[in-house]
């Protein structure tokens, strides 16, 4: 990223601190809020990231920024022996132990409280990793892009879900608009952190999208990226493999 987007301006906390900060302000009620500014799409969206993950039949899997643990909860269907999704957000965790208890799966999927770029794992660990809507928010895009290298075993499978922009006219200038204007006042009438999706849809401006991306996931040693943009572009699926 060219620029560097922190939630609070006048913090003196570092980017990964005041994301935590961010998102344990909204955890209680980030699933509700999410499900209506995407419409209800991001669902779909996650489905497609657990159809691709499960091409390999992975029975060791990462979900980083798991938050909520929407994504963890899907890809149990693939039937892994173990799933585990990360974050740095003990809030959206609370929320995501509550789903996965009342799915009765807990012996299946453990949320564990962790840095994207510190990742608590050994190296080859992972069969699949996967990150939807987080990447963005690292506080080093390189660093967390070759830890997640470190930990996934050769061979190993890494999808990423991610906000983009669309390029073509008309979704270019209504997802804009959209994002600027709507977004931002959606999360200042219905959240407790009045700043948070003015963060959430500034940072998605700001990030390198499809084969900027690419080149990125490249750079840090992994190989055939791929970019598949979905509902106009304005979220894109990337995969790469170890």
């Amino acid at each position: 990223m060219s620029k560097t987007i922190k939630p609070y301006k006048d913090s003196e906390l570092g980017k990964k601190e005041q994301v935590a900060k961010m998102f344990d302000n909204i955890s209680e009620d980030y699933d509700g809020l999410n499900r209506v500014i995407s419409l209800g799409i991001d669902v779909s969206w996650r489905k497609k990231v657990v159809k691709l993950v499960g091409e390999n039949k992975p029975q060791q899997i990462l979900d980083i920024a798991t938050g909520t643990g929407d994504l963890a909860l899907m890809m149990s269907d693939l039937n892994p022996t173990k799933i585990v999704g990360l974050d740095i957000s003990e809030g959206m965790l609370e929320v995501g132990k509550q789903k996965v208890a009342r799915a009765n799966l807990s012996d299946k999927i453990e949320m564990i409280v962790g840095d994207s770029e510190n990742i608590p794992f050994e190296d080859n660990t992972f069969d699949a990793i996967t990150v939807s809507f987080g990447v963005r928010n690292f506080e080093n895009l390189d660093k967390g892009l070759t830890e997640i290298f470190r930990v996934l075993k050769p061979g190993g499978k890494f999808v990423v879900l991610e906000t983009s922009n669309p390029t073509k006219f008309p979704f270019k200038q209504g997802y804009k608009f959209y994002t600027n204007f709507i977004l931002p006042v959606i999360g200042k009438i219905f959240s407790k952190d009045k700043v948070a999706y003015s963060y959430l849809s500034e940072s998605a401006n700001y990030f390198p999208f499809g084969e900027a991306f690419n080149n990125i996931l490249q750079k840090n040693g992994f190989k055939n990226a791929k970019n598949l943009p979905v509902t106009f572009g304005v979220a894109s699926i990337y995969t790469a493999t170890k």
